[in-house]
Formats: C-alpha cells, sequence, structure tokens
C-alpha cells in the first residue's frame, strides 16, 4: 500500500484561504494527528482528503491529495468511490435517526450494492466487532442508534464508516463531545485500527495526540491568516525535540 499524500495543498471558501501549501505524506497502517490552534485549517485540511470539502458552497482547492498514486482530484475519479475509500467520523455522533443499530452499520453496504448484500449480517457484525461494540449491542440491534450512549454512538459511526471497507479513515475531534471514560474507548480503539487502517486524527487535546498518535503535523496560521504546516514529524520527536520554536511554543501552552 502506498498510501496516501498531499502536495502543495491550498484550499478555502470564495476570497479566504483557510490552509496554504501543504506537503506531507501520510505513513500507512500508522496514526497521524493534525493538531494546532482554533483557525489554522485542520479540519479544511481532513475535508481535503476525502473530497467533502468541495460540498460547500464557494469551497475551491488547489494541489493535489494522492491514494495510493492516484490524484482523488482527477475529473475521472468518482467523490462517492473517494468517500467509500477514505471514510469520516465527525466531532459528534451522528447515527441515522431513523435507523436502527444494525441498519446505520448496513447504511453504506446497501448504497454501494444497490440494496442487496449478500453476506450483510457478517459485515455488520464484523464491522461492530472492529469498532468494540458488538458485545454491547448484539442483543438490541434492531433497536434505535440514538439510543445507544453517546460513546456508543460515536463507535457505532466508526462500525458504519468501517462497513464499506476503507483503506483511510479519518477523525475530526472524535472524542471531544465525550466523557473521559468512553474518550479512553476511543483512543484505545484507534491504536487497535491503525493494525488495519491509516487513521488521520484532527485533535485539540495534545496529551491524546501524544498518546495515540505515531506521527504528527502542526498548524498554524501564517500572517495572511492561512493555515501552513509548520512541523510534520514522528510524534515522540514533535513532543519531546520539536525542531520549531513555534511548535515547542504551541504544546508547551505558550500560545494557541
Amino acid at each position: 500500500m502506498r498510501g496516501m499524500s498531499i502536495e502543495n495543498l491550498s484550499a478555502g471558501f470564495g476570497g479566504f484561504t483557510a490552509i496554504r501549501d501543504i506537503t506531507l505524506t501520510i505513513v500507512p497502517n500508522k496514526v497521524t494527528a493534525i493538531i494546532g490552534p482554533s483557525g489554522s485549517g485542520k479540519s479544511t485540511l481532513l475535508r481535503c482528503l476525502n473530497r467533502m470539502h468541495e460540498e460547500v458552497r464557494g469551497a475551491w482547492m488547489r494541489g493535489r491529495v494522492l491514494l495510493d498514486g492516484e490524484d482523488i482530484d482527477a475529473p475521472e475519479v468518482d467523490p462517492v468511490q473517494v468517500r467509500r475509500r477514505v471514510g469520516m467520523v465527525f466531532q459528534r455522533p451522528n447515527p441515522f435517526p431513523t435507523m436502527s443499530i444494525f441498519d446505520n452499520v448496513a447504511a453504506g453496504l446497501r448504497l454501494g450494492h444497490w440494496g442487496r448484500v449478500p453476506d450483510l449480517e457478517e459485515r455488520v457484525e464484523r464491522s461492530l466487532r472492529q469498532a468494540a461494540l458488538w458485545d454491547e449491542v448484539k442483543d438490541k440491534l434492531h433497536e434505535p442508534g440514538t439510543a445507544l450512549s453517546g460513546g456508543q454512538q460515536q463507535r457505532l459511526c466508526i462500525a458504519r464508516a468501517l462497513a464499506v471497507e476503507p483503506e483511510v479513515l479519518l477523525m475530526d475531534e472524535p472524542a471531544s463531545a465525550l466523557d473521559p471514560i468512553a474518550t479512553l474507548r476511543i483512543e484505545d480503539l484507534m491504536r487497535e485500527l491503525a493494525q488495519t487502517y491509516t487513521i488521520i486524527v484532527v485533535t485539540h487535546n495534545m496529551q491524546q495526540a501524544a498518546r495515540v498518535s505515531d506521527y504528527t503535523a502542526f498548524l498554524m496560521m501564517g500572517e495572511d491568516r492561512a493555515g501552513v504546516l509548520v512541523e510534520y514529524g514522528p510524534t515522540e520527536q514533535i513532543f519531546t525535540n520539536p525542531k520549531d520554536k513555534r511548535t515547542e511554543d504551541y504544546i508547551t501552552g505558550r500560545f494557541g
């Protein structure tokens, strides 16, 4: 697997530039954390990686995002297929409110197979097991997904993303709305999933980034208020021996 790489990526909305000239290579089957102050373009960068950014009116993007060497923004590339290969979990759990736990996980599979999935039950169970949720919901699969706790709902959304077997999983502050115990479950889950998937997570929590990630990218606003990449490297190096003083100042709480 060649993984994902980002080349000279700039993006924004109308006349506003949210991120500017970002280049980095995502290491496959590792957890990469994206950190930085509010407004530095972390979520915009994440949404460019599966073409969610283009869904916003006035959005634009320049540069390239390559997945296994293929430009995901090439005219002939179907954005629906990109989002199947690059799944996304949002900040707040968003199970489909009118669907059961089972149907939430099965939704993407049914859409991709035009409704008919021969091994649907097996794939739903596998996804719930991968999301460390099966034992908690196996006896209530036909109850509403919204009846679960916040942490369980987030793991349900992770199971839904995993069901279509993506290569990369994007996570936008997936634990920011959860209590400490549920947060720990999500962090443990990220480490487990990295054995199979490439994980890219945006987080404001420095301790979380240090705990769960293998690599860290630090963004901050430049003079034109566009987010720029200050430093990228192994997490241990970023947190213990950063090369840029701005990284050290942010991690130690001197600004941000």
